[in-house]
């Protein structure tokens, strides 16, 4: 048994944060516990295998459940991140904030001082941008935020594409005004990823306050008297425990944060005792109110060389490292997802409800086929504020055993109507003279004349996740809330919760920068008293 101030559950986006932030104390003890490993595996660095990072080990793969109407062969799986930096070390470096309104939206179901007002000094904290110093944007932060300096030429085609349709050339998707294409910045400094992990915890690691143990798996938070004292882990097959002073802080995502907490007897009373778990605490929000974006891929077969796919190849993939060496340039510094776009399916809607991304490559995300020949690209969309709600459960008591992720997509009409809406413009950009030229054929969907029944048809049964579950243990006052404005488990004291569950909603875009932007702002909640 051994002891901290802050125990940190996770060393994920916000738990490397918050581990940084909390040991700037001297006189604070901080210790954070990752399950995965150290972020040593070089392919995380190096933007361009971001191919590498999206599939293989670094990953876990939780099943989920379809609903009716998926017409699933084999359990689809959901991957997160379990390696020091978490999400931030693997994705596509992507960085949005999502606009205002989601932030209006989190205050108005009781997530107190977390509208745009509340949260925007701390996005500004956070960032090290290399383009643009404003009222929206910062360049004293840790974390590098960047143009992406290597452009494919198929990105420029797509987004001259999507201009023909109709779409503004947005050059900030993250100025308050998301409507439009553009090219993405990205969480990347001087040709390498900018993960928390680098930005955050490695400079801080020589601090003598701060302990960081990966391998470590947490079994359960312990509780006396209503207090979290400390948690129960397990490291090199021992199982060990360690004490927290001040408070225990669990940032292991919406999916193995309601799992720990109910393996600690910290959620729906019925649900833990259908599991044999004595109730320390009832909390029914605990696991429910999951939102995830769904994502729909259609794949091209180009006529060409024309994508980052003839990089699989010895001779060009030994150019494109030797340049990368010499430079940290070329194709590897690009994150291969290099353009994107903001628009309307539901034109009623106040802002833009699909996001899509112009992948120059296909087969690079796990789940997502190549194509005959080797050469094609991939278009990505999400729609981007479901209405659809699901929930995480547990399986057994068993600590090993994954829970219950059951999404629930399309259980609102609404959100299979807007991503059936979205995927039709999608299809018609793919048609403009811009970028049909480069295009032999239509991979997925089948190539030729499709009905909006059809493409319906198609995303009700292609449909994957897009990898941000959120709002499992969410913030608010009501009954249904997890966790106060504070970010303090209801009910018990000396808890805390900082990852994307406590998203009363999930914002309109890719969440890292929002998980950096909680732990910025409850380490300063902390700090403050």
């Amino acid at each position: 048994m051994d002891w901290a101030d802050y125990v940190i559950v996770g060393g994920g986006s916000t738990g490397c944060v918050m581990a940084s932030r909390l040991s700037e104390d001297t006189d604070t003890q901080v210790a954070l516990l990752e399950e995965g490993p150290r972020d040593l595996n070089p392919y995380i660095h190096i933007p361009g295998a971001y191919y590498k990072t999206a599939q293989g080990p670094l990953l876990k793969r939780f099943p989920w459940e379809p609903t009716d109407g998926q017409n699933r062969t084999e359990p689809p799986t959901m991957v997160q991140a379990s390696v020091l930096g978490g999400g931030s070390s693997v994705n596509a470096m992507i960085y949005i904030r999502g606009n205002p309104d989601d932030y209006a939206m989190w205050e108005n179901l009781g997530a107190t001082g977390w509208g745009y007002e509340g949260v925007l000094p701390y996005f500004r904290k956070a960032e090290n941008n290399n383009r643009f110093c404003n009222d929206a944007h910062g360049i004293d932060g840790p974390l590098g935020v960047s143009d992406i300096d290597h452009i494919h030429p198929l990105t420029r085609a797509w987004l001259q594409a999507c201009q023909q349709k109709g779409l503004p050339l947005n050059p900030d998707f993250n100025s308050g005004d998301q409507a439009g294409c553009g090219l993405y910045q990205i969480t990347a400094r001087n040709g390498r990823r900018s993960s928390a992990a680098v930005a955050y915890l490695k400079p801080a690691r020589k601090r003598r306050n701060l302990s960081v143990r990966t391998g470590a798996r947490v079994l359960r938070v312990l509780v006396e008297n209503g207090r979290a004292t400390g948690i129960e882990y397990v490291l090199k097959g021992e199982t060990r425990t360690i004490r927290a002073r001040r408070e225990v802080i669990l940032s292991v995502g919406a999916i193995n944060t309601p799992k720990l907490l109910m393996l600690s007897g910290i959620g729906p009373a019925d649900e833990l005792r259908r599991h044999g778990i004595e109730v320390v605490h009832d909390l029914p929000g605990v696991g429910r109110n999951l939102q995830d974006h769904i994502e729909i891929s259609l794949i091209y077969q180009l006529n060409g060389s024309h994508s980052y796919d003839k990089y699989k190849k010895l001779h060009w993939k030994a150019l494109a490292g030797l340049n990368y060496l010499l430079f940290k340039g070329g194709p590897a510094s690009s994150n291969l997802i290099e353009g994107g776009a903001f628009w309307w399916a539901d034109r009623s809607e106040k802002h833009p409800d699909v996001q899509y991304f112009m992948v120059v490559g296909a087969g690079i995300e796990e789940g997502v086929e190549a194509v005959p020949g080797g050469n094609g690209c991939t278009i990505n969309l999400g729609q981007i504020r479901p209405r659809s709600r699901g929930e995480v459960r547990l399986t057994s008591a068993d600590p090993t055993a994954f829970p219950r992720v059951i999404p629930n997509y399309f259980s609102d009409p609404h959100d299979l109507e807007t991503i059936t809406d979205g995927t039709m413009f999608a299809l018609e950009v793919m048609e403009q003279s811009a970028i049909s030229r480069f295009v032999a054929r239509r991979q997925l969907p089948e190539a030729g004349p499709v009905t909006r029944d059809q493409i319906r048809r198609f995303c009700q049964t292609t449909a994957h996740a897009a990898l941000h579950p959120a709002g499992t243990c969410r913030a608010g006052t009501d009954d249904m809330a997890v966790v106060d404005p504070k970010l303090r488990v209801h009910g018990i004291e000396g808890l805390r919760i900082a990852d994307a569950s406590i998203m009363p909603t999930l914002i309109s875009g890719n969440p890292n920068a929002v998980c950096i932007m909680i732990g910025e702002k409850l380490a300063d909640m902390i700090r403050r008293g």
